[in-house]
């Protein structure tokens, strides 16, 4: 799965004032992502906040996205619950032609044993025509995946290909790389762990920020893989402020306030989230001021 090393984006659902889905900025940014430098985008991940939209919002997100970018990136969809079978029927219903890889959330909430979550993705790779990455984000799932449970599911799938490991551990990441079959990919889902990542072994990222600064954060990770490590980190702090002021107030709040300075998008979330504070605001936008007066 070469098409999915570097930088992969886990893209917004941005929204009308009515938040309804606006569909010509959701086109706006795949273009700001693909003129940007980026390998891959992520439809219906967290970022999209998509256990707010309904299945007929979910398919309008899905045809904007394969129409805007028109066969030029690779595609990634995001499928995954805590109910198996329901998982796993999704899959079955799903028109999956155009993209490359699911994306599958470790169960949250019924927090699963290490076998139960072994069990679980086992049964959807064995119901799903197309390679799977597991996502192991501990912060929203309250269980996390372990190493060595991955490592099995790495060993035991042909078509686990990959996991976009969010837990933040950067030991944790390390004992994945050490562990795994030699194909298999590590990809950051925690933009600050990202470099690092790649730096000790790594595939990539699929990252928030990105998406915003997709020329800056896909040269940092380009330059981490080509291990070019001194320039990298440069880029790493450089990026750092952002990458922590967009999560200050939750995702995607933060990064909806990053495409408002940009002009690409409005800044509106859905209940229970809400839109990120006018204090949070003049941070981002202060942060952004260069990279703003790039676009012009």
């Amino acid at each position: 799965m070469d098409k999915l090393i570097g930088t992969g984006v886990a893209l917004v659902t941005p929204f009308n004032k009515d938040l309804s889905v606006d569909t010509v900025a959701l086109t706006k940014i795949v273009n700001h992502c693909i003129d940007g430098g980026v390998n891959y985008l992520v439809a219906l991940g967290t970022t999209a906040e998509t256990v707010t939209l309904t299945d007929t919002e979910k398919q309008l997100v899905i045809s904007t996205i394969i129409s805007a970018n028109a066969g030029r990136l690779p595609l990634v969809l995001g499928i995954g619950g805590n109910n198996t079978a329901a998982v796993i029927e999704t899959i079955k219903n799903q028109d999956l032609k155009d993209f490359d890889a699911i994306l599958s959330v470790s169960p949250y909430y019924n927090k699963p044993t290490q076998e139960g979550i072994y069990h679980h993705f086992t049964a959807i790779a064995e119901n799903c025509p197309l390679p799977v990455i597991i996502y192991n984000v501990p912060g929203r799932t309250g269980s996390n995946v372990l190493p060595e449970t991955v490592v099995r599911l790495a060993q035991d799938n042909d078509n686990i290909v990959a996991v976009k490991e969010a837990s933040g551990n950067m030991a944790q990441v390390m004992r994945i790389i050490r562990l795994k079959p030699k194909k298999f990919m590590v990809i950051s889902g925690d933009d600050m762990t990202a470099l690092p990542t790649v730096l000790a072994g790594g595939s990539g990222v699929i990252s928030v920020l990105g998406q915003g600064l997709p020329t800056e954060f896909s040269n940092m990770i380009q330059l981490g893989l080509n291990a070019w490590v001194d320039a990298a980190y440069k880029l790493q702090y450089s990026l750092q402020d952002g990458m922590d002021l967009i999560f200050e107030e939750g995702n995607p709040a933060g990064i909806k306030s990053v495409f408002e300075e940009l002009g690409l998008s409005k800044a509106g979330v859905r209940l229970p989230l809400v839109e990120a504070t006018p204090y949070l605001k003049e941070k981002i936008h202060e942060f952004m001021k260069p990279y703003v007066r790039l676009q012009v």
